[in-house]
């Protein structure tokens, strides 16, 4: 990477005539100076055998550092087992979305609130329904991590939800957990029929999506937005630019909302 990231950086430019954003050519130059004494160490002595080490400074970055990254996941981990997640059954929940909405949500990451909200409320009510509970009667949990770029460094924001496979039944003392069962495939197409069909009221609401005979189309992207020139980065981006005028919706994403 050290010997080709010159070339590569003035190849992305030459073909997107703007290059590749600034905090990702700082990723790349904080991998290629992390771990190497050069860029910074600390000095650390044992008290007991006097024995002396330098330790290289480290980037600390999400994206491809193996190290850092590695570290990174190990800690969020132990941290969710030890101190987050209760000992209870936890079920793993993954949304994704047509690529026209990725650079919606990349472009206006605050939609990424309202959106996780809509699913979290989607799936507590599937969970509480196994028990016949209201909302004010029990409650659920939930810790959601939001991967923004596929193992390509191409745009694919998707949200992982872990949560916990049950409700907590508000009872005097310590709450009492009821397991819940898995959900069928049947189930599971209602569910997505729900949170598509709120994601589109949202996205409506917000202007962000409008109506024009019978069909949906993402509104105008900001021209000035610096991210719009970015999505040709990738082969699959740079298909997308050339046809980003017709800003249709996926066509099984909207055959899902004409259903609900």
């Amino acid at each position: 990477m050290q010997e080709e990231l010159a070339t590569f950086l003035a190849v992305v430019e030459a073909q997107t005539g703007s290059g590749l954003p600034q905090f990702v050519q700082d990723e790349f130059e904080a991998y290629l100076q992390c771990g190497i004494l050069a860029h910074g160490f600390l000095g650390v002595r044992c008290n007991e055998c006097a024995h002396e080490k330098l330790v290289a400074f480290s980037c600390k970055r999400r994206w491809f550092c193996p190290s850092c990254g590695a570290r990174r996941m190990a800690e969020t981990a132990a941290y969710l087992v030890d101190r987050v997640i209760p000992r209870v059954p936890v079920r793993r929940w993954v949304l994704s979305f047509p690529i026209r909405l990725r650079l919606l949500l990349a472009a206006h990451p605050e939609l990424l609130t309202p959106v996780l909200g809509i699913v979290h409320r989607v799936i507590t009510g599937f969970l509480l329904s196994q028990w016949g509970l209201k909302r004010t009667a029990a409650d659920a949990g939930s810790v959601t991590l939001i991967q923004r770029f596929g193992s390509a460094g191409n745009l694919n924001i998707r949200l992982h939800c872990l949560v916990l496979d049950g409700v907590y039944r508000r009872a005097e003392g310590e709450p009492i957990f009821d397991e819940a069962r898995a959900p069928t495939g049947d189930e599971l197409a209602g569910l997505l029929d729900q949170i598509v069909a709120r994601l589109m009221k949202l996205l409506t609401r917000t202007v962000h999506l409008f109506e024009e005979q019978g069909m949906t189309y993402l509104a105008d992207t900001d021209a000035e937005d610096p991210l719009a020139s970015q999505q040709a980065v990738t082969p699959a981006l740079r298909r997308y630019t050339r046809r980003v005028q017709s800003r249709r919706i996926d066509a099984a994403f909207r055959r899902k909302c004409e259903r609900a």
